[in-house]
């Protein structure tokens, strides 16, 4: 009789919290707003692949300096305060809203 080596593969995945990463490695206020603003940036960066603008021309929409866009398009998040970011989606026409859980 052969005797068969079995591998056994254990997952070591750990689920994290469902909200989001962020929620995973900062206290729960920090969390919400670093939330927050990735899915704003996110928002704008979808923007701006969309638009067909050049970095320049999507400066000039914004209000912004190309260099400001260009950490947009890089997803530079601690260039950006929640505020600057919801005035920017809302010059790029995304129209940002806040939903509050019960």
């Amino acid at each position: 009789m052969k005797k068969k080596n079995k591998i056994q593969k254990e997952s070591k995945f750990v689920k994290g919290d469902p909200r989001g990463v962020f929620f995973d490695l900062f206290d729960a206020d920090e969390a919400a707003e670093l939330t927050m603003r990735a899915k704003l940036l996110l928002g704008l960066q979808g923007w701006l692949a969309s638009s067909g603008f050049t970095q320049t021309a999507a400066a000039k929409e914004l209000g912004l300096t190309q260099a400001r866009v260009s950490d947009i398009k890089r997803g530079n998040i601690d260039s950006f305060s929640l505020d600057l970011l919801v005035r920017l989606a809302e010059r790029a026409g995304l129209h940002p809203t806040l939903r509050l859980a019960a």
